[in-house]
């Protein structure tokens, strides 16, 4: 049995995909609204909220599972590197409470500073975004933990079927880091990569994903705009550039994987 904290744009389409690979599964939403549409496709649904305390309709039911999947970003506000942990420490404290051996924690590559070279999950860099900084903190909170094992997983920027980076910076006159390399990964490789990761009970690891190509900023979100029928951005000249380049070659060897959208911009042209 999974249960996954968080059943939005990568986690419903995640329990869909577990269901149909026959996996039970249990999701959250924060709105009851929802409920409808998970239990269509066969998820049990619960609603679940972190605020920072942990508090939901069913918790006993929800956390009655071998593995959980924690799939929620870090809220935008001022306290960021606070509050976040703290919504992580409640749920601990339930993992802890209903013995839930393994924990599959979705982080991001936003733990990386930029330091204009690749970058690899054995790294202790300090990151420089507040996001960054909170997921670093929580990271440590689950590496920590004796009672129960996690792998996380730093997914790249999330792109695929609804969500166009080609919105991101269209008709803009001035984008910076024209020369950077991008980091993305599709949505379906990242089902897969946790799929993957279930199946073949890797835990305790830490993971990067992002495709394997990393085109400039310029040319990434200016083919990405023309397809999706956008004006296309300009960029400043930037006499300095700022970026990483995540490498995903770790989780390559150690799962067998490769991706199915390796190329971000041939990605944009398969319009999924």
């Amino acid at each position: 049995m999974v249960s996954i904290l968080g059943c939005g744009w990568l986690g419903l389409p995640l329990a869909y995909h577990l269901i149909e690979k026959g996996i039970n599964v249990k999701g959250s939403v924060t709105n009851t609204d929802m409920f409808p549409v998970l239990k269509e496709r066969g998820i049990v649904p619960y609603q679940i909220l972190l605020s920072p305390e942990l508090s939901g309709d069913d918790l006993d039911g929800f956390f009655r599972c071998n593995t959980l999947i924690i799939n929620f970003p870090p809220e935008r506000r001022a306290d960021i590197t606070t509050y976040h942990p703290a919504q992580i420490q409640s749920l601990i404290h339930a993992i802890i409470k209903y013995r839930i051996p393994k924990v599959l924690f979705i982080s991001s590559t936003s733990v990386y500073p930029d330091v204009n070279r690749e970058v690899f999950e054995y790294e202790d860099l300090q990151p420089q975004k507040g996001s960054g900084q909170a997921l670093k903190i929580v990271e440590g909170l689950f590496q920590e933990q004796k009672g129960f094992v996690t792998t996380i997983v730093r997914f790249g920027g999330l792109v695929g079927y609804d969500r166009l980076p080609g919105r991101f910076l269209a008709a803009k006159k001035d984008a910076a880091n024209a020369d950077a390399p991008v980091n993305i990964i599709h949505r379906d490789d990242c089902i897969e990569i946790i799929h993957y990761i279930i199946q073949q009970e890797i835990w305790g690891e830490v993971f990067n994903a992002c495709a394997d190509e990393h085109p400039l900023r310029k040319d990434y979100y200016r083919q990405a705009a023309i397809l999706a029928g956008f004006e296309p951005p300009g960029f400043a000249e930037n006499r300095h550039v700022s970026f990483k380049i995540v490498n995903s070659d770790k989780l390559k060897k150690r799962l067998d994987f490769q991706f199915k959208y390796p190329d971000p911009i041939k990605m944009l042209g398969a319009n999924v």
